[in-house]
Protein backbone atom coordinates (compact mmCIF):
# COMPACT_ATOMS: atom_id res chain seq x y z
CA UNK A 1 0.00 0.00 0.00
CA UNK A 2 1.30 3.71 -0.65
CA UNK A 3 1.40 5.47 2.17
CA UNK A 4 -1.19 8.26 3.02
CA UNK A 5 -0.69 11.55 1.39
CA UNK A 6 0.23 15.06 3.06
CA UNK A 7 -2.95 15.57 5.14
CA UNK A 8 -4.20 12.21 5.65
CA UNK A 9 -2.18 11.27 8.76
CA UNK A 10 -3.92 13.04 10.89
CA UNK A 11 -7.16 11.51 10.32
CA UNK A 12 -7.95 8.12 10.25
CA UNK A 13 -11.40 6.17 10.04
CA UNK A 14 -12.57 3.28 12.35
CA UNK A 15 -11.52 0.76 10.01
CA UNK A 16 -7.67 2.25 10.45
CA UNK A 17 -7.37 4.20 7.70
CA UNK A 18 -6.22 7.44 6.43
CA UNK A 19 -9.68 9.58 5.39
CA UNK A 20 -10.35 9.22 1.63
CA UNK A 21 -7.97 6.65 1.49
CA UNK A 22 -8.83 2.34 0.96
CA UNK A 23 -6.85 -0.14 2.47
CA UNK A 24 -5.08 -0.97 -1.07
CA UNK A 25 -3.73 2.83 -0.82
CA UNK A 26 -6.64 4.21 -3.57
CA UNK A 27 -8.55 7.51 -3.03
CA UNK A 28 -12.18 6.91 -2.26
CA UNK A 29 -12.93 9.82 -5.25
CA UNK A 30 -16.48 8.16 -6.22
CA UNK A 31 -19.08 9.53 -4.28
CA UNK A 32 -22.80 7.97 -4.51
CA UNK A 33 -24.40 10.00 -7.33
CA UNK A 34 -21.51 8.65 -9.51
CA UNK A 35 -21.52 5.37 -8.08
CA UNK A 36 -25.20 5.08 -9.39
CA UNK A 37 -24.24 6.48 -12.60
CA UNK A 38 -21.38 4.62 -13.18
CA UNK A 39 -23.64 0.94 -12.52
CA UNK A 40 -25.89 2.40 -14.68
CA UNK A 41 -23.71 3.78 -17.58
CA UNK A 42 -22.39 -0.09 -17.14
CA UNK A 43 -25.40 -1.59 -18.62
CA UNK A 44 -26.04 0.46 -21.31
CA UNK A 45 -23.10 0.09 -24.35
CA UNK A 46 -22.42 -0.67 -27.79
CA UNK A 47 -24.02 -4.39 -27.15
CA UNK A 48 -27.65 -2.75 -26.93
CA UNK A 49 -26.90 0.46 -29.26
CA UNK A 50 -24.88 -1.69 -32.26
CA UNK A 51 -25.20 -4.77 -31.34
CA UNK A 52 -28.87 -4.93 -30.96
CA UNK A 53 -29.42 -4.46 -35.11
CA UNK A 54 -28.06 -7.77 -36.02
CA UNK A 55 -29.94 -9.26 -33.34
CA UNK A 56 -33.10 -7.85 -34.13
CA UNK A 57 -32.76 -9.17 -38.39
CA UNK A 58 -32.08 -12.84 -36.51
CA UNK A 59 -34.41 -12.86 -33.96
CA UNK A 60 -37.09 -10.50 -34.60
CA UNK A 61 -39.59 -9.86 -31.58
CA UNK A 62 -38.14 -12.65 -29.70
CA UNK A 63 -35.01 -10.86 -28.54
CA UNK A 64 -37.23 -9.14 -25.75
CA UNK A 65 -37.70 -12.54 -24.38
CA UNK A 66 -34.12 -13.35 -24.34
CA UNK A 67 -33.33 -9.81 -22.60
CA UNK A 68 -35.66 -10.51 -19.70
CA UNK A 69 -34.25 -14.17 -19.34
CA UNK A 70 -30.80 -12.79 -19.42
CA UNK A 71 -31.52 -10.12 -16.83
CA UNK A 72 -32.92 -12.33 -14.88
CA UNK A 73 -29.74 -14.41 -15.08
CA UNK A 74 -27.49 -11.40 -14.46
CA UNK A 75 -29.56 -10.17 -11.83
CA UNK A 76 -28.41 -13.49 -9.62
CA UNK A 77 -24.77 -12.60 -10.22
CA UNK A 78 -25.14 -9.41 -9.10
CA UNK A 79 -26.59 -10.10 -5.73
CA UNK A 80 -23.91 -12.97 -5.27
CA UNK A 81 -21.19 -10.37 -6.31
CA UNK A 82 -23.50 -7.72 -3.85
CA UNK A 83 -23.01 -10.09 -0.99
CA UNK A 84 -19.50 -11.05 -1.02
CA UNK A 85 -19.10 -7.10 -1.67
CA UNK A 86 -20.85 -6.05 1.82
CA UNK A 87 -18.69 -9.01 3.29
CA UNK A 88 -15.76 -7.28 2.13
CA UNK A 89 -15.76 -4.39 -0.09
CA UNK A 90 -11.91 -4.39 -1.87
CA UNK A 91 -10.25 -2.91 -5.06
CA UNK A 92 -10.02 -6.49 -6.55
CA UNK A 93 -13.22 -7.14 -5.46
CA UNK A 94 -14.22 -10.70 -7.15
CA UNK A 95 -10.48 -11.58 -8.37
CA UNK A 96 -10.02 -10.85 -4.42
CA UNK A 97 -12.62 -13.06 -3.52
CA UNK A 98 -12.30 -15.97 -5.52
CA UNK A 99 -8.67 -16.10 -3.91
CA UNK A 100 -9.57 -16.13 -0.58
CA UNK A 101 -12.42 -18.74 -1.13
CA UNK A 102 -11.47 -20.72 -4.46
CA UNK A 103 -7.59 -20.02 -4.10
CA UNK A 104 -4.47 -18.73 -5.13
CA UNK A 105 -5.21 -19.84 -9.12
CA UNK A 106 -8.32 -18.72 -8.96
CA UNK A 107 -7.59 -14.80 -8.11
CA UNK A 108 -4.74 -15.03 -10.91
CA UNK A 109 -7.25 -16.25 -13.56
CA UNK A 110 -9.92 -14.43 -12.51
CA UNK A 111 -7.96 -10.92 -12.44
CA UNK A 112 -6.51 -11.72 -16.31
CA UNK A 113 -9.27 -13.06 -17.46
CA UNK A 114 -11.40 -10.22 -16.28
CA UNK A 115 -8.45 -7.77 -18.07
CA UNK A 116 -8.29 -9.39 -21.28
CA UNK A 117 -12.16 -9.37 -21.39
CA UNK A 118 -12.14 -6.02 -21.18
CA UNK A 119 -9.38 -5.10 -22.88
CA UNK A 120 -10.88 -6.95 -26.07
CA UNK A 121 -14.73 -5.11 -25.00
CA UNK A 122 -12.37 -1.73 -25.23
CA UNK A 123 -11.59 -2.83 -28.72
CA UNK A 124 -15.10 -3.06 -29.59
CA UNK A 125 -16.01 -0.10 -28.07
CA UNK A 126 -13.48 1.99 -29.85
CA UNK A 127 -14.58 -0.26 -33.13
CA UNK A 128 -18.55 1.37 -32.53
CA UNK A 129 -17.20 4.81 -32.03
CA UNK A 130 -15.33 4.90 -35.19
CA UNK A 131 -18.66 3.39 -37.17
CA UNK A 132 -21.04 6.35 -35.57
CA UNK A 133 -18.41 8.92 -36.56
CA UNK A 134 -18.43 7.69 -40.26
CA UNK A 135 -22.51 8.40 -39.70
CA UNK A 136 -21.44 12.44 -40.55
CA UNK A 137 -17.39 12.11 -41.05
CA UNK A 138 -17.88 8.70 -44.25
CA UNK A 139 -13.95 9.65 -45.12
CA UNK A 140 -12.30 9.24 -41.68
CA UNK A 141 -11.40 5.55 -40.94
CA UNK A 142 -12.63 3.84 -37.98
CA UNK A 143 -8.90 3.09 -36.92
CA UNK A 144 -8.17 6.97 -36.59
CA UNK A 145 -11.47 7.51 -34.60
CA UNK A 146 -10.49 4.47 -32.24
CA UNK A 147 -7.07 5.76 -31.96
CA UNK A 148 -7.87 9.19 -31.18
CA UNK A 149 -10.57 8.03 -28.37
CA UNK A 150 -8.19 6.13 -26.55
CA UNK A 151 -5.37 8.75 -26.45
CA UNK A 152 -7.83 11.02 -24.21
CA UNK A 153 -9.77 8.65 -22.48
CA UNK A 154 -6.49 7.38 -20.95
CA UNK A 155 -5.20 11.28 -20.03
CA UNK A 156 -8.58 11.32 -17.89
CA UNK A 157 -8.19 8.54 -16.34
CA UNK A 158 -4.78 9.62 -15.42
CA UNK A 159 -5.30 12.48 -13.87
CA UNK A 160 -7.70 11.17 -10.58
CA UNK A 161 -10.59 8.87 -9.75
CA UNK A 162 -12.29 11.93 -9.32
CA UNK A 163 -11.73 13.04 -13.40
CA UNK A 164 -12.83 9.71 -13.80
CA UNK A 165 -15.83 9.21 -12.18
CA UNK A 166 -17.41 12.79 -13.04
CA UNK A 167 -16.63 12.31 -17.21
CA UNK A 168 -18.82 8.82 -16.28
CA UNK A 169 -21.40 10.53 -14.60
CA UNK A 170 -22.22 13.00 -17.48
CA UNK A 171 -21.45 10.04 -20.43
CA UNK A 172 -24.34 8.03 -18.15
CA UNK A 173 -26.32 11.09 -17.59
CA UNK A 174 -26.24 11.86 -21.56
CA UNK A 175 -27.30 8.24 -22.05
CA UNK A 176 -30.69 8.47 -19.65
CA UNK A 177 -31.61 10.95 -20.52
CA UNK A 178 -31.45 9.78 -24.34
CA UNK A 179 -33.27 6.62 -23.45
CA UNK A 180 -35.92 8.07 -22.07
CA UNK A 181 -36.26 10.35 -24.49
CA UNK A 182 -36.44 7.56 -27.29
CA UNK A 183 -38.98 6.06 -25.07
CA UNK A 184 -40.97 9.57 -24.93
CA UNK A 185 -40.98 9.92 -28.59
CA UNK A 186 -41.55 6.07 -29.65
CA UNK A 187 -45.27 6.26 -27.06
CA UNK A 188 -45.66 9.49 -28.98
CA UNK A 189 -45.46 7.84 -32.02
CA UNK A 190 -47.70 5.08 -30.80
CA UNK A 191 -50.40 7.03 -29.18
CA UNK A 192 -50.70 10.21 -31.31
CA UNK A 193 -49.51 9.28 -34.74
CA UNK A 194 -46.76 11.61 -35.50
CA UNK A 195 -44.24 11.44 -37.82
CA UNK A 196 -44.00 9.03 -41.43
CA UNK A 197 -44.23 5.95 -39.35
CA UNK A 198 -47.21 6.71 -37.18
CA UNK A 199 -50.02 5.56 -39.51
CA UNK A 200 -48.59 1.81 -39.60
CA UNK A 201 -46.76 2.42 -36.05
CA UNK A 202 -48.60 -0.38 -34.00
CA UNK A 203 -47.74 -3.25 -31.03
CA UNK A 204 -49.10 -5.58 -33.73
CA UNK A 205 -45.20 -5.70 -35.16
CA UNK A 206 -44.21 -7.79 -32.14
CA UNK A 207 -46.44 -10.78 -33.38
CA UNK A 208 -48.13 -10.17 -36.76
CA UNK A 209 -44.63 -9.98 -38.83
CA UNK A 210 -44.06 -13.31 -39.34
CA UNK A 211 -44.31 -14.03 -35.82
CA UNK A 212 -42.43 -13.86 -32.48
CA UNK A 213 -39.39 -15.71 -33.64
CA UNK A 214 -39.86 -15.06 -37.18
CA UNK A 215 -36.69 -17.29 -38.01
CA UNK A 216 -37.33 -20.10 -36.20
CA UNK A 217 -36.59 -20.95 -32.16
CA UNK A 218 -32.58 -22.13 -33.21
CA UNK A 219 -32.03 -18.66 -34.80
CA UNK A 220 -33.48 -16.71 -32.46
CA UNK A 221 -31.65 -18.65 -29.40
CA UNK A 222 -28.58 -18.09 -31.68
CA UNK A 223 -28.80 -14.56 -30.37
CA UNK A 224 -28.01 -14.82 -26.68
CA UNK A 225 -24.15 -14.43 -27.36
CA UNK A 226 -24.97 -10.84 -28.44
CA UNK A 227 -27.95 -10.34 -25.80
CA UNK A 228 -25.29 -11.41 -22.85
CA UNK A 229 -22.22 -8.74 -24.46
CA UNK A 230 -25.06 -6.34 -23.98
CA UNK A 231 -24.87 -6.40 -20.46
CA UNK A 232 -21.26 -6.72 -20.07
CA UNK A 233 -20.31 -4.07 -17.30
CA UNK A 234 -23.43 -4.59 -15.34
CA UNK A 235 -20.50 -6.10 -12.90
CA UNK A 236 -18.09 -3.06 -13.12
CA UNK A 237 -20.00 -1.48 -9.74
CA UNK A 238 -17.64 -4.17 -8.03
CA UNK A 239 -14.79 -3.04 -9.24
CA UNK A 240 -15.39 0.41 -7.95
CA UNK A 241 -15.78 -0.93 -3.85
CA UNK A 242 -12.16 0.19 -2.86
CA UNK A 243 -12.76 3.68 -4.16
CA UNK A 244 -16.27 4.14 -3.28
CA UNK A 245 -17.31 6.29 -0.31
CA UNK A 246 -19.13 4.42 2.24
CA UNK A 247 -19.02 1.50 -0.36
CA UNK A 248 -21.88 -1.19 2.18
CA UNK A 249 -24.42 1.51 1.64
CA UNK A 250 -23.72 2.69 -1.83
CA UNK A 251 -23.36 -0.55 -3.88
CA UNK A 252 -26.09 -2.22 -2.47
CA UNK A 253 -27.90 0.53 -3.17
CA UNK A 254 -26.31 0.66 -6.92
CA UNK A 255 -27.66 -3.25 -7.22
CA UNK A 256 -31.13 -2.95 -6.12
CA UNK A 257 -32.13 -0.65 -8.43
CA UNK A 258 -30.83 -3.35 -11.55
CA UNK A 259 -33.95 -4.10 -12.46
CA UNK A 260 -35.43 -0.78 -12.83
CA UNK A 261 -32.57 -0.45 -15.51
CA UNK A 262 -33.01 -3.40 -16.83
CA UNK A 263 -36.81 -3.22 -18.03
CA UNK A 264 -36.63 0.57 -18.93
CA UNK A 265 -33.66 0.13 -20.68
CA UNK A 266 -33.76 -3.33 -22.47
CA UNK A 267 -37.44 -3.95 -22.24
CA UNK A 268 -38.64 -1.04 -22.74
CA UNK A 269 -37.10 0.83 -25.06
CA UNK A 270 -36.80 -2.48 -27.39
CA UNK A 271 -40.66 -2.74 -27.02
CA UNK A 272 -41.33 0.81 -27.85
CA UNK A 273 -38.76 0.48 -31.13
CA UNK A 274 -40.51 -2.78 -32.28
CA UNK A 275 -43.65 -1.24 -32.19
CA UNK A 276 -42.89 1.60 -33.83
CA UNK A 277 -41.00 0.41 -36.84
CA UNK A 278 -41.24 -3.26 -38.33
CA UNK A 279 -38.59 -6.07 -36.95
CA UNK A 280 -37.47 -6.44 -40.78
CA UNK A 281 -36.77 -2.69 -41.25
CA UNK A 282 -33.50 -3.46 -39.07
CA UNK A 283 -29.94 -4.56 -40.61
CA UNK A 284 -26.83 -5.55 -39.24
CA UNK A 285 -24.11 -3.28 -38.30
CA UNK A 286 -26.81 -0.36 -38.46
CA UNK A 287 -27.99 0.69 -34.59
CA UNK A 288 -31.64 0.52 -34.12
CA UNK A 289 -32.04 3.54 -32.35
CA UNK A 290 -30.48 5.64 -35.77
CA UNK A 291 -32.52 3.49 -38.33
CA UNK A 292 -35.86 3.84 -36.17
CA UNK A 293 -35.54 7.97 -35.74
CA UNK A 294 -34.70 7.55 -39.39
CA UNK A 295 -37.73 5.89 -40.40
CA UNK A 296 -40.38 8.48 -37.59
CA UNK A 297 -38.82 10.82 -40.37
CA UNK A 298 -36.86 13.18 -37.73
CA UNK A 299 -33.70 13.54 -39.81
CA UNK A 300 -31.66 15.88 -36.86
CA UNK A 301 -32.60 13.13 -34.48
CA UNK A 302 -30.90 10.19 -36.03
CA UNK A 303 -28.26 12.55 -35.86
CA UNK A 304 -28.70 13.06 -32.23
CA UNK A 305 -29.33 9.71 -31.18
CA UNK A 306 -26.19 8.36 -32.93
CA UNK A 307 -23.81 11.24 -30.84
CA UNK A 308 -25.68 9.10 -28.01
CA UNK A 309 -24.48 6.12 -29.14
CA UNK A 310 -21.03 7.20 -29.19
CA UNK A 311 -21.24 8.29 -25.73
CA UNK A 312 -22.59 5.32 -24.87
CA UNK A 313 -19.48 3.32 -26.84
CA UNK A 314 -16.78 5.68 -25.03
CA UNK A 315 -18.77 5.50 -21.78
CA UNK A 316 -18.23 1.66 -22.14
CA UNK A 317 -14.49 2.09 -23.09
CA UNK A 318 -13.88 4.50 -20.36
CA UNK A 319 -15.26 2.60 -17.08
CA UNK A 320 -14.63 -1.34 -18.30
CA UNK A 321 -11.78 -0.78 -20.94
CA UNK A 322 -9.90 1.52 -18.72
CA UNK A 323 -10.80 1.86 -15.19
CA UNK A 324 -11.76 -1.86 -14.51
CA UNK A 325 -9.01 -3.49 -16.46
CA UNK A 326 -6.19 -1.36 -14.79
CA UNK A 327 -7.52 -1.91 -11.08
CA UNK A 328 -7.63 -5.99 -12.02
CA UNK A 329 -3.69 -5.55 -13.54
CA UNK A 330 -2.97 -3.57 -9.91
CA UNK A 331 -4.56 -6.50 -8.50
CA UNK A 332 -2.85 -9.19 -9.99
CA UNK A 333 0.46 -7.06 -9.67
CA UNK A 334 -0.04 -6.59 -5.53
CA UNK A 335 -0.85 -10.42 -5.74
CA UNK A 336 2.47 -10.93 -7.28
CA UNK A 337 0.51 -12.80 -10.33
CA UNK A 338 1.99 -9.34 -12.66
CA UNK A 339 5.35 -7.72 -12.79
CA UNK A 340 5.68 -5.31 -9.32
CA UNK A 341 6.02 -2.16 -11.30
CA UNK A 342 2.15 -2.69 -12.02
CA UNK A 343 1.35 -2.04 -8.22
CA UNK A 344 2.69 1.60 -8.35
CA UNK A 345 0.23 4.33 -7.52
CA UNK A 346 0.73 8.67 -8.56
CA UNK A 347 0.28 10.72 -5.72
CA UNK A 348 -3.85 10.90 -6.35
CA UNK A 349 -4.16 7.21 -6.50
CA UNK A 350 -3.92 6.51 -9.58
CA UNK A 351 -2.70 2.95 -10.83
CA UNK A 352 -0.89 5.17 -13.98
CA UNK A 353 1.74 1.73 -14.97
CA UNK A 354 -1.56 -0.53 -15.13
CA UNK A 355 -3.66 1.79 -16.97
CA UNK A 356 -1.07 2.22 -19.62
CA UNK A 357 0.20 -1.45 -20.24
CA UNK A 358 -4.16 -1.43 -20.96
CA UNK A 359 -4.64 1.36 -23.04
CA UNK A 360 -1.36 -0.20 -25.58
CA UNK A 361 -2.92 -3.42 -25.06
CA UNK A 362 -6.10 -1.65 -26.11
CA UNK A 363 -4.15 -0.49 -29.44
CA UNK A 364 -4.13 -3.58 -31.00
CA UNK A 365 -8.21 -3.20 -31.36
CA UNK A 366 -6.89 0.27 -33.82
CA UNK A 367 -5.00 -2.63 -35.79
CA UNK A 368 -8.12 -4.99 -35.83
CA UNK A 369 -10.20 -1.89 -37.27
CA UNK A 370 -7.18 -1.02 -40.13
CA UNK A 371 -7.01 -4.79 -41.08
CA UNK A 372 -10.52 -5.91 -40.73
CA UNK A 373 -12.96 -3.48 -40.36
CA UNK A 374 -15.69 -5.30 -41.23
CA UNK A 375 -15.76 -7.82 -38.83
CA UNK A 376 -13.61 -6.77 -36.07
CA UNK A 377 -17.07 -6.09 -33.80
CA UNK A 378 -18.28 -9.32 -34.34
CA UNK A 379 -14.85 -10.94 -33.29
CA UNK A 380 -14.21 -9.08 -30.57
CA UNK A 381 -18.03 -9.26 -29.09
CA UNK A 382 -17.16 -12.91 -29.46
CA UNK A 383 -14.10 -13.18 -26.88
CA UNK A 384 -15.35 -10.82 -24.84
CA UNK A 385 -18.62 -12.74 -24.15
CA UNK A 386 -16.79 -16.09 -23.80
CA UNK A 387 -14.56 -14.32 -21.33
CA UNK A 388 -17.44 -12.44 -19.62
CA UNK A 389 -19.53 -16.28 -18.92
CA UNK A 390 -15.82 -17.36 -17.16
CA UNK A 391 -15.90 -14.04 -14.79
CA UNK A 392 -19.62 -14.31 -13.93
CA UNK A 393 -19.39 -18.31 -13.26
CA UNK A 394 -16.38 -17.65 -10.92
CA UNK A 395 -18.44 -14.66 -9.26
CA UNK A 396 -21.15 -17.78 -8.59
CA UNK A 397 -19.36 -20.43 -7.74
CA UNK A 398 -17.32 -17.75 -4.98
CA UNK A 399 -20.39 -17.05 -3.57
CA UNK A 400 -20.98 -20.84 -3.19
CA UNK A 401 -17.94 -21.14 -1.45
CA UNK A 402 -18.62 -17.76 0.86
CA UNK A 403 -21.89 -19.19 1.60
CA UNK A 404 -20.25 -22.63 2.89
CA UNK A 405 -17.13 -20.51 4.77
CA UNK A 406 -20.03 -18.47 6.56
CA UNK A 407 -22.44 -21.72 7.47
CA UNK A 408 -19.30 -23.33 9.56
CA UNK A 409 -18.28 -20.18 11.18
CA UNK A 410 -14.89 -19.26 9.32
CA UNK A 411 -16.47 -15.84 7.53
CA UNK A 412 -18.42 -13.46 8.43
CA UNK A 413 -22.15 -13.63 7.24
CA UNK A 414 -23.17 -10.27 5.12
CA UNK A 415 -26.29 -8.60 6.06
CA UNK A 416 -27.00 -8.28 2.11
CA UNK A 417 -28.09 -12.44 0.97
CA UNK A 418 -28.64 -13.60 -2.59
CA UNK A 419 -32.30 -14.80 -2.63
CA UNK A 420 -32.74 -18.57 -3.60
CA UNK A 421 -28.75 -19.92 -3.16
CA UNK A 422 -27.62 -21.84 -3.63
CA UNK A 423 -30.01 -22.83 -6.21
CA UNK A 424 -30.09 -19.59 -7.88
CA UNK A 425 -26.68 -19.90 -8.57
CA UNK A 426 -26.97 -23.08 -10.48
CA UNK A 427 -29.72 -21.81 -12.56
CA UNK A 428 -27.61 -19.25 -13.64
CA UNK A 429 -24.19 -21.54 -14.37
CA UNK A 430 -26.98 -23.66 -16.25
CA UNK A 431 -27.70 -20.45 -18.61
CA UNK A 432 -24.23 -19.55 -19.33
CA UNK A 433 -23.58 -23.54 -20.04
CA UNK A 434 -26.57 -23.27 -22.49
CA UNK A 435 -25.13 -19.89 -23.96
CA UNK A 436 -21.15 -21.34 -24.28
CA UNK A 437 -23.14 -24.51 -26.07
CA UNK A 438 -24.75 -22.12 -28.43
CA UNK A 439 -21.29 -20.30 -29.10
CA UNK A 440 -19.92 -23.37 -30.54
CA UNK A 441 -22.63 -24.24 -32.32
CA UNK A 442 -22.09 -21.15 -34.92
CA UNK A 443 -19.22 -21.11 -37.07
CA UNK A 444 -18.93 -17.10 -36.83
CA UNK A 445 -18.61 -16.97 -32.61
CA UNK A 446 -16.82 -20.66 -32.34
CA UNK A 447 -13.98 -18.32 -32.46
CA UNK A 448 -14.54 -17.12 -28.87
CA UNK A 449 -13.90 -20.72 -27.62
CA UNK A 450 -10.50 -21.20 -29.65
CA UNK A 451 -9.33 -18.03 -28.41
CA UNK A 452 -10.47 -18.81 -24.83
CA UNK A 453 -8.69 -22.27 -25.34
CA UNK A 454 -5.20 -21.09 -25.91
CA UNK A 455 -6.36 -18.09 -23.50
CA UNK A 456 -6.50 -20.92 -20.26
CA UNK A 457 -3.30 -22.80 -21.97
CA UNK A 458 -1.62 -19.12 -21.00
CA UNK A 459 -3.06 -19.11 -18.04
CA UNK A 460 -1.82 -22.41 -17.21
CA UNK A 461 1.53 -21.90 -18.26
CA UNK A 462 1.88 -18.92 -16.61
CA UNK A 463 0.86 -20.18 -13.25
CA UNK A 464 2.66 -23.04 -13.48
CA UNK A 465 6.05 -20.29 -13.95
CA UNK A 466 4.74 -18.45 -10.83
CA UNK A 467 4.85 -21.74 -9.17
CA UNK A 468 8.23 -22.60 -9.56
CA UNK A 469 9.06 -19.03 -8.49
CA UNK A 470 7.33 -19.56 -5.25
CA UNK A 471 5.30 -17.01 -6.31
CA UNK A 472 1.66 -18.74 -7.06
CA UNK A 473 0.86 -20.34 -3.68
CA UNK A 474 -1.74 -23.85 -3.69
CA UNK A 475 -4.75 -23.64 -4.49
CA UNK A 476 -4.90 -24.88 -8.30
CA UNK A 477 -7.52 -27.35 -8.79
CA UNK A 478 -7.24 -28.89 -4.86
CA UNK A 479 -9.16 -29.71 -1.75
CA UNK A 480 -12.53 -29.92 -0.94
CA UNK A 481 -14.90 -27.63 -1.11
CA UNK A 482 -18.18 -26.63 -3.90
CA UNK A 483 -17.01 -28.36 -7.12
CA UNK A 484 -13.83 -29.87 -5.03
CA UNK A 485 -12.05 -26.09 -5.76
CA UNK A 486 -10.00 -23.91 -3.19
CA UNK A 487 -8.51 -24.71 0.05
CA UNK A 488 -9.91 -26.58 3.09
CA UNK A 489 -12.32 -24.24 5.27
CA UNK A 490 -11.77 -24.91 8.81
CA UNK A 491 -14.91 -24.99 11.62
CA UNK A 492 -14.66 -22.37 14.08
CA UNK A 493 -17.91 -21.82 15.32
CA UNK A 494 -21.45 -20.81 13.93
CA UNK A 495 -22.23 -17.21 13.38
CA UNK A 496 -25.34 -15.85 15.44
Amino acid sequence: MQPPTTGETAAKGADGQAQGESPEGYQRGLGSRQIQMIAIGGTIGTGLFLGAGTAISQAGPSLIIWYAVAGVVLLFVMRALGELLTHKPVAGSFAEYAREFLGPFWGYATAWTYWIMWVTTGMAEITAAGQYVKYWFPGIEQWQTALVSLVVLLAVNLISVKAFGELEFWFALVKVVAIVGMILIGLGVLLIGFGDVGKTASVTHLWQDGGIAPNGVHDSLMTLQIVLFAYLGVELVGVTAGEAENPKKNIPRAINSLPLRFGLFYIGTLLVILSVVSWTEFHPGVSPFVAAFAKIGIPAAAGIVNFIVLTAALSSCNAGGLYSTARMLRTASVNGHAPKALSKLTGRGVPAPALAVSAVTMGAGVLINALDPDHAFTYITSVSTGGAILVWSVILVTHMRYRRAVAVGSAEPSPYRMPGAPYTNWLALAFFALVTVLIAWSSDSRVALYVMGVWVALLTAGWAVLRKRGVGGRGFLGGPGILGLGPRVKRTSRPT
